[in-house]
């Protein structure tokens, strides 16, 4: 199962840090100077709940912008709202009629609006199933 991260920040580089070390296909989509960082540094796991080896750097496969090939099976999108349309134009490529679209998306409310505009940019390809917890449990 091939698994595609878009946004490596805090959570999909978080997310996408455990699966790497979990044994699974990741790659990050990234941009040049992301990918420099990434690199060079690798993602690291700090703080409170961090296991004993997640302070070794994670070296993941990384793909530029533009260069994607294939679908993958999983995309976890986890971008701000000021990228979402960037992001999602960017990872189009990847997605085929099977690929299974994880948003973690900030900033966006998770608005119908939104949703409707991943599916109209992502050309109907993906089926989105939202939830929005209860504030009041």
């Amino acid at each position: 199962m091939t698994i595609l991260v878009v946004g490596a920040g805090a959570t999909g580089g978080y997310f996408g840090a455990r699966l790497a070390r979990a044994g699974r296909d990741v790659t990050f989509l990234v941009r040049p100077h992301r990918g420099g960082q990434l690199r060079e540094h690798g993602l690291r796991i700090v703080g409170p709940g961090a296991g004993a080896d997640d302070g070794q750097a994670v070296r993941p496969n990384l793909v530029p912008a533009g260069e994607l090939a294939e679908p993958a099976d999983v995309v976890l999108l986890s971008v701000k709202a000021t990228a979402l349309d960037q992001a999602i134009a960017e990872v189009a490529p990847a997605v085929g009629p099977r690929t299974v679209v994880v948003p973690f998306l900030s900033g966006t409310a998770n608005n119908k609006a939104t949703i409707m505009e991943m599916k109209w940019l992502l050309h109907e390809k993906i089926q989105l199933y939202i939830y929005k917890p209860s504030i009041n449990g």
